[in-house]
């Protein structure tokens, strides 16, 4: 299975070189330098003359595809505006419980009681450790006060000492 694949990738590859061989053949003729000044600058003329016809088609299909691009815009606004001409209705802010607005949606037969605080958890605070350690500091002013001045180094020094 995998050398018929190959040999058709070769034949394919193949066919490819042979077209394009062709293809060249056809539209680019094999370069002769003439030998003559004269007829180099005939050479040159001609070529000039193929770059002109070139550029000119190339330029004229540069345009045509613009002014196409252009008309396609155009076209797809028209269809966007005649799409979009119905106006859209100004909202108005209604006040409606959820029971009532389901009563609303699903009709009267339907009993409905929606009650959205039903399904929550009921969550207890408890003190951590860094509340704790908080409350055990007491109010950082208080040290600094009793730290400040001489008296506070003073306390320092006798407490590193013992």
């Amino acid at each position: 299975m995998l050398q018929l694949a190959v040999t058709e990738i070769e034949k394919e590859a193949a066919a490819k070189e042979v077209e394009k061989q062709n293809y060249l053949a056809e539209h680019c003729p094999p370069l002769s330098l003439p030998g003559s000044m004269q007829e180099l600058q005939e050479l040159c003329k001609k070529l000039h003359a193929k770059i002109e016809s070139v550029d000119e088609e190339r330029y004229d299909t540069e345009v045509k595809l613009q002014k196409t691009s252009k008309e396609l815009e155009d076209l797809s606004q028209k269809l966007f505006d005649l799409r979009g001409k119905f106006k859209r209705p100004p909202l108005r802010r209604v006040r409606m419980s959820a029971d009532a607005m389901l009563r609303a949606l699903l009709g009267s037969k339907h009993k409905v009681c929606m009650d959205l605080r039903a399904n929550l958890k009921q969550v207890k605070k408890e003190d951590t450790e860094k509340e704790k350690d908080l409350r055990d500091v007491g109010d950082w002013r208080k040290n600094i006060e009793e730290k400040s001045g001489m008296e506070g180094r003073k306390k320092m020094f006798e407490a590193g000492e013992s």
